[in-house]
């Protein structure tokens, strides 16, 4: 059964406004600019957060995945070193309350150069101040410190071997800080050679108890042999039993537009359903390009259906 549905990051409609929750420079630019333009961009970011939520609540959507770039080159520098830190703080604070008041569920998805499984230890290090500084934006923001707002990665790479791959991944996991390991979870893989949710469940929660995420369109390219309902089964049973568990859902592209030539794994612009929970209650975070767009015609055609 599906609880709620979301979208991520990025709000069609609010953009045409220019809304948007990513600005960002190119690091020439930080490295001229510093402190001061960084700061800039991070208080319009989070004013234009608080904007897109209260649009999200107006359209009955309580569930988000917000953007990773809210803070420009956060890796270079602690929050409150910006000029702009007590401003945006408040902001945050307003955003918090009303996450609270309105009962809304955040979520972020830090990139795919985020390998704690990597041999190279200034790649880990890179990740783990990413991760920590996702935490600390939720730590802003008030959120709870547990998988209900979930910080989501993918292990990244196998490395020739999986098992080797899969301890290092756990090892490097619990470096971090308690806060940011809390709210960790893991993503089934779109690759047949790559982590598939029989894998992850094995190799990974196994050892470190990191709930897993089931990604449909994933796990059509990469099964481990589970059916899709064993492998969302699998997924969903990872997750405390007090927390729905979190879902991703899209489409391919290539199936929509009947053209071959695209890459089967990319995203389709909208989403036709039907989205199978096999009983099981889950919130969907839907992935398809037209954002906020593919949710509501998607939840029009089911109410037209009813």
């Amino acid at each position: 059964m599906i609880r709620n549905l979301g979208y991520a990051c990025i709000n069609m409609h609010l953009q045409k406004s220019k809304i948007t929750t990513n600005r960002g420079m190119k690091r020439a630019t930080f490295l001229a600019k510093g402190l001061p333009y960084a700061s800039e961009l991070a208080l319009k970011n989070v004013i234009d957060l608080e904007k897109v939520i209260i649009w999200n609540e107006e359209n009955d959507i309580k569930f988000f995945r917000i953007s990773s770039d809210i803070f420009p080159w956060c890796s270079e520098y602690e929050f409150t070193q910006l000029p702009d830190y007590h401003k945006i703080k408040e902001v945050m604070e307003r955003i918090a309350y009303y996450v609270r008041l309105h009962k809304h569920r955040l979520s972020a998805h830090p990139g795919p150069f985020n390998l704690l499984a990597s041999p190279n230890e200034a790649v880990v290090k890179k990740t783990l101040i990413e991760l920590e500084n996702h935490s600390k934006v939720f730590d802003l923001l008030e959120l709870e410190e547990s998988v209900y707002n979930k910080i989501n990665i993918h292990i990244g790479a196998t490395y020739n071997n999986k098992e080797l791959a899969a301890n290092t991944w756990v090892k490097n996991v619990r470096r971090l800080s308690d806060t940011c390991l809390s709210r960790l979870t893991v993503e089934n893989d779109d690759k047949a050679s790559m982590w598939s949710v029989k894998e992850l469940y094995e190799m990974v929660h196994s050892q470190c108890s990191v709930p897993i995420v089931f990604d449909y369109h994933h796990h059509s390219f990469c099964t481990g042999g589970l059916s899709e309902f064993e492998a969302l089964q699998t997924a969903t049973k990872t997750w405390p039993y007090d927390i729905i568990p979190v879902v991703h859902y899209s489409e391919g592209k290539s199936v929509h537009l009947n053209d071959s030539t695209i890459r089967p794994q990319a995203h389709s612009e909208l989403i036709n359903g039907p989205i199978k929970t096999y009983g099981i209650n889950v919130d969907v975070m839907i992935e398809c390009k037209g954002k906020e767009q593919g949710l509501l015609n998607f939840r029009k055609s089911i109410l037209l259906k009813d």
